[in-house]
């Protein structure tokens, strides 16, 4: 590789690990006294490259330092605000457990989710704009990029939030290499179009890995009526999926840095997040 093109990809990745930096997207400042921050000590963190095809997909990656052996696995799907300092906070809980860690982002090619002030905005001018088949293929590329970086292959997990807790149940329908989904409040019913052909109650008979749903009882963006149908949908699919309802809780409980945070069942289902990747081998 000459110079000038190895000055040319450094300063690429340098731009595009400048939309992993440190901080919370501009939609949810400020953020609430109940921020959970937590630190690096001990841990393995930052920005690294997944080759995807002539694009290269950034990721956040938290794990601990000096492991020996390979190291289960949890993917972390972003919420609407993309890989801003509260998922990157949720790959260090977890690398203080002892997984590796690794939150792709991707909305990279439509845009920088943590620049725009308004959900609104951010919804038209660049969620919308982002393929399932696009997610679905930039997650396989993170699960091998993981497992060929110190992850274990056998044990490997996914979890998301918000807008990730749809593409969660989406890949519990794509993927069957994986141990085990934890789907917090995640969108299961919707209108189809052309990036989004198809939704979580759609597919939920055609699941193979066993996925856990998180949901809140009083979320007013995702009706109750609709995770019924969901919970009625998934025992079609012959694999031990579950669904839990936080009944005082609503959409975006587990979000620490916002009002919506719900203490009780934030803890509550991150436990049970534990238990299911644990009883499920990860």
């Amino acid at each position: 590789m000459s110079e000038q093109s190895k000055s040319f990809l450094s300063e690429r990745r340098g731009f595009l690990a400048a939309a992993l930096a440190t901080g919370f997207a501009l939609a949810v400042r400020p953020v609430a006294a109940s921020t959970i921050v937590t630190d690096s000590e001990g841990l393995e963190v930052g920005p690294a490259f997944v080759e995807r095809g002539d694009v290269e997909l950034p990721v956040y990656v938290a794990r601990p330092a000096n492991a020996s052996g390979r190291l289960p696995v949890v993917v972390v799907v972003q919420e609407i605000f993309g890989v801003h300092e509260h998922i990157q906070d949720l790959c260090r809980r977890l690398a203080k457990l002892g997984y590796l860690a690794i939150a792709p982002d991707l909305y990279f090619r439509q845009g920088d989710p943590r620049k725009y002030p308004e959900i609104e905005a951010l919804q038209r001018e660049v969620v919308s704009k982002v393929p399932d088949a696009q997610v679905m293929a930039d997650l396989d590329g993170t699960v091998a990029w993981a497992v060929a970086h110190g992850g274990d292959g056998a044990r490997v997990a996914l979890t998301g939030f918000c807008w990730g807790g749809r593409i969660a149940w989406l890949y519990a329908a794509h993927n069957p290499e994986l141990k085990a989904i934890a789907a917090w409040y995640g969108r299961v019913e919707g209108k189809a179009s052309d990036n989004t052909p198809t939704q979580p109650v759609d597919v939920a008979a055609q699941l193979k890995v066993p996925v856990l749903g998180l949901y809140g009882g009083k979320d007013q963006g995702i009706p109750l009526d609709g995770v019924e149908r969901m919970r009625v949908a998934i025992k079609r699919s012959g694999e031990p999926s579950r669904i839990v309802v936080y009944e005082d809780a609503g959409h975006g409980f587990n979000a620490d840095y916002r009002p919506s945070y719900h203490r009780a069942a934030a803890q509550d289902g991150w436990a049970e997040m534990l238990k299911w990747f644990r009883s499920h081998g990860v």
